[in-house]
């Protein structure tokens, strides 16, 4: 529970000391979790409560992420996974990085979707990660690491400067769904092409196993002389990730609130803020076709009456609208769990949230299914400044000629 604050082991019981220390030096914690609780005479824990001239806990005892309810949830014996579905997360995660994938479906049955299969992967892989490079040794690398690049702030002066939502650009070899989307893959010219043409920032998909991916290639990207802005597109459930993304030169991190309870997320926005990077937080809008089966004199087999109704699911938008610090969301208009593709699905989300997202100034960026200007078009006119588009690019001859076929004109950069 200190990398990810509903996910890792009961340590965070143990972490008040290193709160404390990160709390008397002004700063967001590099060490284990600002989330403090202390360990009672019995087996649940307390949490702290401050004495008049213990600031330092004052401030802790204050603090909503630790009197959050997925702490209190998890106190009294609630599994990681029962507090993520109250939130309407049906993403499982199985929480034992050093067991194989036969242990671990023995245990909790097969993935239930793609989405659910790449994150025990990446539980796996992460502690993999962990054992190979320490987090210790990740923090020092990303605090030497040149300082972030604006990727908020680029993506606003784009719109304003073109009249059209700002291009996050997707270096992208393949995807699960799709395959191989470019044999002849050269990160850092497509890239240069991206920026030379006219995108606000880049994106830089960093998962192997499924997308080809490298933290390599970021670390290309960056060093090349690209000045664009860069976003890590990376499963993230661990702040070793973010640490990781940084020091490779990551100006921004991707948090999906598919997979992310709010902890979580809110823990992973103060690393953000203490590191000077942007976190899009990626939502979607689902549709659940649910089955009611009325079942009449069954023993004679004479009637079954099926109804079929459809529940429009936003409670990953509604969940990250009430979270201080947003200031960037992604809706996506692919499923992560069954990859169907909607664009409405933005138009639906913003119809209902526009005038909470205008109030709070967070811009929206629109993601998966734009291959023409009537596509970009569309999710502009629903109210999105910003368009993450790969596919489209990646696949055409000349990606970065491909732009201006994309928006219909040529971006000004």
């Amino acid at each position: 529970m200190e990398s990810s604050l509903l996910a890792s082991s009961q340590s965070v019981r143990s972490s008040f000391s290193a709160a404390a220390a990160a709390g008397t030096r002004g700063r967001s914690p590099h060490g284990p979790s600002r989330v403090a609780t202390l360990a009672g005479n019995g087996n649940r824990a307390r949490t702290l409560r401050a004495g008049p001239k213990d600031s330092i806990l004052e401030v802790l005892a204050q603090d909503d992420m630790l009197n959050a309810t997925e702490l209190v949830q998890w106190e009294s014996g609630k599994s990681v996974n029962d507090i993520a579905a109250s939130q309407g997360i049906r993403i499982r995660r199985h929480c034992h990085p050093t067991a194989s994938l036969e242990e671990i479906e023995k245990e909790l049955g097969p993935p239930r979707n793609i989405l659910e299969k790449i994150i025990w992967d990446k539980e796996i892989e992460v502690a993999q990660g962990h054992a190979k490079r320490p987090l210790e040794e990740l923090i020092q690398a990303a605090e030497k690491a040149p300082p972030s690049r604006d990727f908020y702030g680029a993506l606003e002066a784009a719109y304003k400067r073109n009249g059209v939502p700002a291009l996050i650009a997707e270096v992208k070899k393949a995807s699960p769904s799709r395959g191989v989307l470019r044999e002849n893959f050269n990160p850092v010219e497509i890239a240069q092409a991206y920026e030379k043409n006219g995108a606000a920032c880049l994106s830089i998909l960093t998962d192997e196993k499924y997308f080809q991916g490298s933290f390599e290639n970021l670390e290309k990207v960056r060093t090349s002389g690209v000045k664009c802005p860069l976003l890590c597109k990376e499963f993230v459930i661990d702040k070793w990730q973010i640490y990781n993304a940084r020091s490779k030169g990551a100006d921004a991190i991707l948090l999906i609130a598919a997979v992310l309870p709010d902890l979580d997320i809110k823990y992973f926005l103060r690393i953000c803020k203490d590191l000077g990077m942007t976190a899009l937080i990626e939502v979607q809008h689902t549709i659940q076709f649910i089955l009611s089966y009325l079942l009449v004199n069954l023993t004679l087999g004479s009637d079954l009456n099926i109804d079929i109704s459809i529940v429009h699911d936003e409670r990953e938008m509604e969940r990250v609208l009430k979270i201080n610090g947003v200031k960037l969301i992604g809706i996506n208009n692919r499923s992560l769990e069954t990859f169907v593709v909607d664009t409405s699905n933005t138009k639906m989300l913003l119809e209902k949230h526009g005038d909470s997202i205008r109030e709070k100034g967070i811009l929206v960026v629109g993601e998966s299914g734009l291959f023409t200007p009537d596509d970009v078009a569309y999710v502009q006119n629903a109210g999105v400044s910003a368009v993450l588009v790969g596919e489209s690019l990646v696949k055409q001859e000349d990606p970065g000629r491909a732009i201006a076929g994309l928006f219909g004109k040529e971006l000004i950069h």
